[in-house]
């Protein structure tokens, strides 16, 4: 398992490493890992091996590195759930837009984590698990459990269910929003912003008619 001495991702980076992560993804998106060597990223970034081995410390640091500075922006938006102001829906749907035009906005990057949930090894899978989501995640679904506890979501649904609708949901949208150019799709083409808007409305507030709603069927 790669040691994780690569750098979070923040304004400390320096342009020189910023750039070596930008090539990374590139090559890394069209070759996978083992496709990929040290070099190649060299020649790719403009810079020399050594500088490269200067902030990371072996091509697996690296890969690790782009899992881990797409992750630490979703961490962000996971705390702004928890702390952010407002209404516990209203932050929901913050969150979710925010998630959907992350994963737009960083399309390489994610494509390329994306492969390696879908494509790649177990090991590594097993790494973005344990180093990179794993802890994300866990605490997404406390956020929906505090919200059970405080009355806000219904009794009897599952936390970590909800937490994987809205990422799940926005996943499938950015892997196939490609086809809503095409008929008959191209009736529900919408922007990012307005998928996320209409899909949270039904995930909010459910899709049936219930006993109690205005306009029930007699």
């Amino acid at each position: 398992m790669p040691s994780n001495s690569a750098k979070p991702r923040d304004d400390s980076r320096s342009a020189g490493e910023h750039a070596i992560l930008e090539a990374a993804v590139r090559l890394f998106s069209r070759h996978g890992f083992d496709g990929v060597s040290m070099r190649a990223v060299a020649q790719e970034a403009g810079v020399s091996k050594s500088n490269i081995y200067h902030h990371f410390d072996s091509k697996e640091v690296l890969y690790l590195a782009i899992m881990q500075a797409s992750a630490d922006r979703l961490a962000e938006m996971v705390e702004s759930l928890a702390e952010g102001k407002g209404e516990f829906d209203e932050r929901l749907r913050k969150f979710a837009r925010a998630h959907l035009l992350h994963l737009f906005e960083n399309a390489m990057t994610m494509r390329l984590l994306l492969r390696e949930v879908f494509t790649g090894t177990s090991r590594w899978q097993k790494i973005m698990v344990e180093q990179v989501v794993g802890g994300i995640f866990e605490r997404l679904i406390g956020i929906f459990e505090n919200g059970q506890k405080a009355g806000l979501l219904r009794p009897g649904v599952d936390p970590g269910l909800c937490a994987l609708l809205i990422l799940g949901i926005d996943l499938f949208h950015f892997q196939t929003r490609h086809l809503h150019q095409y008929p008959p799709l191209d009736r529900y083409a919408r922007t990012p912003e307005q998928f996320s808007s209409e899909m949270m409305d039904i995930i909010l507030q459910g899709m049936l008619i219930t006993s109690d709603a205005p306009g029930e069927r007699s």
